[in-house]
């Protein structure tokens, strides 16, 4: 009998973690989108002429403290290095 050779994984475990922020980035930003369209279209809360003006006010300062805190979450993501292959 010949002795076997190791099988590598397929998958690279730096791939994976890699894959992973990808997807998790993208979920969270389409979300993230769903949540402001159902508000703003659905609702009505960013339509100008469907709206008062306090309502604009809240849902245009909800859309930019959102997003805000959208882009710290990703960046605090990827700001992590990955270890080396």
């Amino acid at each position: 009998m010949q002795p076997e050779e190791e099988q590598k994984d397929p998958f690279n475990s730096v791939m994976v973690q890699f894959f992973v922020k990808i997807m998790r980035t993208m979920f969270l930003g389409l979300f993230w989108m769903l949540v402001n369209v159902f508000l703003g279209l659905f609702l009505g809360m960013g339509v100008p002429d469907e709206s008062t003006p306090g309502r604009l006010i809240f849902f245009y300062a909800w859309l930019v403290l959102t997003l805000a805190a959208y882009l710290y979450v990703v960046w605090r993501w990827w700001r992590k290095k990955l270890p080396p292959p």
